[in-house]
């Protein structure tokens, strides 16, 4: 089966005129499946035409607003557009705290169900797991408590004796926020493509402690390190508007490396 990536937004905390933050969908198995949503993140849907109908989950990294301060807007707009499906929600038990309010106050007549999972951002587990795909946690090194998804397809078979057994196929991975830790290596080893964070080029290096994030560089050595198929890197700082930046430093270490950009679609 074919899967796609559709990138949302890469920007970092401040939204820039090239880049609103952090937003994904990935596609597999027939189903869409939502990660981070930042502020703009809906606009961008809107203007890619992509049918909210088939949005099925939604993941948060983690509790930073460039990462969720748009999903309360999102989740308004499908109640106006009738929405009847359930919408399911893997994140830190926080973020059902914080959004309650809200809820409560705009959104008390929603026509579908909110369905909350709270995960362990701290914990490698599987979050998610249904007949053809199956989610991971990714524990990352951030401020605050993140981490990353491990999306595999996954396909039952029968042996020659008749017994069923699952292959796994295609594997992605979205790593954000993170400092440089080789601990996610063993949990990515070998995927198909794997979204790493660069918010900054090695010439700001010295924020990368202050501020809990990565170089291009070291994004391209843990993708070494993970011998992953392909590399894209994103959560650029507003910092830096030369994206080509990023790229060439990732490149050097890591050729098979593309910089992420907005309504930008790729197949897995």
């Amino acid at each position: 089966m074919t899967g796609k990536l559709t990138i949302l937004g890469c920007g970092s905390a401040k939204p820039t005129y090239q880049n609103s933050p952090s937003g994904q969908i990935v596609e597999l198995c027939d189903k869409s499946f939502l990660i981070d949503c930042g502020e703009g993140v809906q606009l961008t849907i809107q203007r890619m035409g992509i049918k909210t109908t088939r949005l099925y989950t939604v993941f948060i990294s983690h509790l930073h607003g460039d990462h969720c301060f748009g999903l309360i807007g999102l989740i308004s707009t499908l109640g106006m557009m009738s929405r009847t499906q359930p919408l399911h929600i893997y994140a830190h038990a926080d973020l059902e705290k914080l959004l309650r309010p809200w809820l409560d106050y705009h959104c008390n007549d929603l026509t579908y169900e909110l369905v909350f999972h709270h995960i362990n951002p701290r914990k490698e587990e599987v979050i998610f797991e249904d007949r053809t795909v199956t989610v991971t946690s990714i524990p990352l090194k951030h401020k605050v408590p993140c981490c990353g998804f491990l999306f595999t397809e996954r396909h039952r078979k029968k042996d020659e004796q008749g017994q069923f057994y699952v292959e796994q196929r295609k594997r992605y991975a979205y790593c954000s926020d993170t400092m440089y830790s080789e601990k996610i290596v063993p949990i990515i080893e070998g995927v198909d493509t794997l979204y790493h964070e660069a918010t900054y080029t090695e010439e700001f290096a010295d924020k990368c402690k202050k501020h809990t994030h990565s170089t291009a560089r070291q994004a391209a050595q843990i993708a070494q390190k993970a011998q992953a198929g392909q590399l894209i890197i994103g959560h650029y700082s507003a910092r830096i508007d030369d994206h080509n930046l990023f790229l060439k430093e990732a490149q050097e270490i890591f050729p098979n490396t593309l910089k992420a950009e907005e309504k930008m679609v790729l197949t897995l």
